[in-house]
């Protein structure tokens, strides 16, 4: 027998009525208990008067009782033609005003409509409303040629949660990092990057899990008979299906195809706009999103400021704050702040991904081909950055600011040098890395994207402490890592090499004299980095010398600055104060990553063991610790880098000379002097290349297309605090009476 759809008939006069039905009713409440519990506009209601009824009758309005039709006291008939009225109906103030927005003008009131169990605040503008249902519509909205907007009485509005009567299987999940749903969580409003990382990782931990779960059950009331909501000021114009979102103020909706089951965060915080084409399905959108021409989520966050633009598709994926996404197409990823896609053709499947981090046209970072299950996954460390056409192999781990070549790499990979850039060379069957790549080759956009990010993140409430900086805990701790496996894989090249003098204890031992000596033999070495590549191959280090170097100056660098800060700081007038206020206690450690976030794996040790044992009780409980550590995190990077520093030099803070100390004053100089310069000319390249200068007709041209290299801001910016830097090294000398 072929199959049919069911249609269901009722009365007509239940149409409108019994929206939470018997079996999920209090004992005691109407329908309209939470409802009225959501109203919070402050207007009074009353009953119409007969004149009121005749003038909406004459104006072509039906209701299947006027008695439910409840308006303000300045509610004004003339303004509602048209409308057909079911159920409970609240109207507030209509006066004679044209409403406008951008280029749309319409007149306060409510116009060619059905509408439904609905309550409007005041001032208006319903128009042209095929199918409005279960609303509460906040004053001076307009809500313009829309087909369907309908709240069901299970709506939960994107939120991973189950209403009363449910079945597990309706929940929603988002099914982070990997395709095989073995990192999935659940959605809810107000979930930051460092709360899905969080979720995600630790699977084994079912203790913390199961905590993770009952945060977010008890963050939502289960009750059926919630409606939706839309804001103030929030315009809805031309769109298809709205069904089950709840809207903030001040929010822009124009031209989308489908909205379904979403938190759309908008107001003060930031006005978040959906345009046309949109499918939008399943998720939670933040402040100040915007969404435009064909996107298409489902199952998704989009975090606060992030956008989605030209059909880009994100599915099953976590977007960090500030972050966009064009054309391309997203799966099963987790992804923090400061992230930038473009391109059609490039596509990001089972990937943790950790800010800052920029994909280029044709790469291809997902589809498993060398398992039989999808159980793949990448982690990308921060400031991650593929070149066109890369293809990469499931599971591959890179360090923070690796940058790759165009190319096919044929293994998974494991890179653990930061700054580095990694190449592919078929030619001769090998994988080449060169650590410290940016600092020798494109120190203006390393330094640039840094300050980009400060200056750009729009968030209004940084619950997390979100670190731009690229010399931080996780990149100065993975630099001693490269350090010590380049001097593991030197020794080992000088041994093959047959050029051995001297004895050393093991062939780090003899690669770290190589290095810090600084012997020119080392250029004349094949350096092989181990355990680097899936492959039989070799995997060669170049450039090894000179990026050991400059790993050691900036780690130099970054504990001398933060010294100076801490001087600066406490206001300390003498070599022996700065000593005896030095933190005794201080360890580099192990940092993690969480959501944006730099926590040491010690203090999330400690949030999770808190959260195990309930002395966190929720996922408020979890943003506390987050800006309670935010709030600490000077000092923690504080006692980091002067940890760094003593290992790096040798010396110990506390028991520093008058030498040692202006030593280190001299070297970052140096340093802010070479990373002054390396800025200017990595910028400076563009304008003094041939090939880049031979599609201008003059100089002329060539400066007003790109702008004047000496009236660049950002060169400009470094430049001067160069000169503030070095001035404030001379008044530091002359204060602590220094020998320069």
């Amino acid at each position: 027998m072929p199959q049919q759809n069911i249609i269901y008939k009722t009365p007509l006069d239940a149409l409108g009525y019994n929206f939470v039905k018997a079996p999920h009713l209090p004992k005691g409440k109407d329908e309209y208990y939470l409802r009225d519990m959501q109203i919070k506009n402050g207007i009074h209601y009353r009953k119409l008067s007969a004149y009121e009824i005749e003038m909406l009758v004459r104006n072509g309005n039906t209701s299947d009782n006027w008695n439910n039709i409840l308006v303000s006291d300045a509610f004004n008939p003339e303004l509602v033609k048209n409308c057909k009225f079911y159920g409970l109906v609240r109207i507030g103030k209509l006066e004679p005003f044209c409403l406008g927005f951008s280029d749309l003008k319409a007149p306060v009131g409510l116009y060619n409509s059905t509408i439904i169990s609905c309550d409007f605040g005041d001032n208006v503008v319903i128009d042209n409303v095929n199918y409005l249902s279960h609303y509460i519509i906040g004053s001076e909205a307009i809500i313009t040629n829309v087909n369907e907007l309908v709240t069901t009485n299970h709506a939960k509005f994107g939120n991973g949660i189950l209403k009363e009567g449910e079945s597990e299987d309706v929940r929603i999940w988002m099914e982070l990092c990997n395709e095989n749903t073995g990192r999935r969580v659940m959605p809810f409003n107000g979930m930051l990057p460092g709360d899905a990382f969080l979720w995600s990782r630790f699977r084994n931990d079912h203790t913390l899990q199961e905590k993770f779960k009952a945060f977010t059950e008890q963050k939502f009331d289960n009750r059926r008979g919630y409606y939706g909501k839309i804001g103030d000021r929030t315009v809805i114009k031309n769109c298809k299906i709205i069904k089950d979102v709840w809207v903030g103020t001040d929010a822009y909706f124009k031209g989308a195809n489908k909205l379904k089951n979403l938190t759309v965060n908008s107001g003060p915080e930031g006005r978040t706009q959906i345009g046309e084409g949109c499918e939008i399905v399943n998720g939670i959108i933040g402040f100040g999103c915007r969404l435009f021409y064909g996107v298409k989520a489902v199952r998704f966050i989009m975090a606060s400021h992030s956008q989605l633009k030209y059909g880009a598709r994100l599915i099953n994926s976590y977007l960090g704050n500030n972050a966009t996404i064009s054309c391309c197409e997203v799966l099963n990823s987790l992804i923090f702040p400061a992230h930038e896609q473009h391109h059609n053709n490039s596509f990001l499947c089972a990937a943790l991904v950790m800010g800052q981090s920029n994909i280029a046209a044709g790469a291809t970072i997902g589809s498993n081909h060398n398992s039989r299950g999808a159980d793949g996954e990448i982690i990308m460390g921060r400031g991650f950055w593929p070149g066109l056409c890369v293809s990469l192999k499931h599971n591959s781990q890179f360090a923070s600011f690796t940058i790759l070549t165009k190319g096919d790499y044929p293994a998974e990979l494991n890179i653990p040098i930061p700054f580095s850039l990694v190449s592919n060379d078929i030619t001769n069957d090998r994988l080449v890395i060169m650590p410290g790549y940016w600092f020798l080759y494109n120190l203006y956009a390393l330094a640039r994207n840094s300050w980009k990010y400060v200056d750009r993140d729009k968030r209004t409430e940084k619950i997390q402490h979100i670190e731009y900086d690229f010399l931080a805990p996780d990149t100065v701790n993975e630099m001693f890592t490269a350090m010590e496996l380049m001097e593991t894989a030197v020794g080992k090249a000088y041994a093959r090499s047959g050029k051995m003098e001297g004895s050393f204890n093991d062939d780090a031992a003899a690669g770290r004299y190589l290095l810090q000596s600084g012997n020119r033999i080392v250029n004349e070495l094949e350096v092989l980095a181990e355990q680097v590549e899936n492959s039989k191959r070799k995997v060669v280090l170049i450039k090894v010398r000179s990026s050991y170097k400059i790993y050691e100056e900036l780690i130099v660098y970054y504990g001398t600055i933060r010294l100076l800060d801490f001087i600066r700081s406490n206001e300390l007038s003498t070599l022996d104060e700065v000593k005896a206020a030095i933190p005794a206690k201080k360890s580099r450690g192990n940092w993690i990553n969480v959501g944006g976030q730099l926590l040491p794996e010690e203090d999330l040790t400690v949030l999770k063991d808190k959260i195990k044992s309930g002395k966190i009780k929720s996922w408020d409980g979890v943003h506390e610790y987050y800006t309670a550590h935010g709030e600490k995190y000077p000092l923690l990077k504080l006692k980091h880098s002067l940890a760094s520093l003593s290992d790096i030099t040798g010396i110990n803070l506390k028991k520093i000379d008058a030498h040692q100390f202006a030593n280190l004053l001299n070297r970052a100089v140096v340093t802010k002097e070479w990373l002054t310069k390396g800025i200017y000319d990595a910028r400076a390249k563009d304008y003094t290349n041939p090939y880049r200068k031979m599609v201008y007709e003059s100089i002329g041209e060539m400066n007003e297309v790109l702008g004047k290299l000496e009236e660049n801001s950002f060169i400009k910016q470094q430049i001067q605090e160069l000169k503030e830097f070095k001035a404030g090294i001379t008044t530091l000398k002359k204060k602590f009476k220094l020998k320069s």
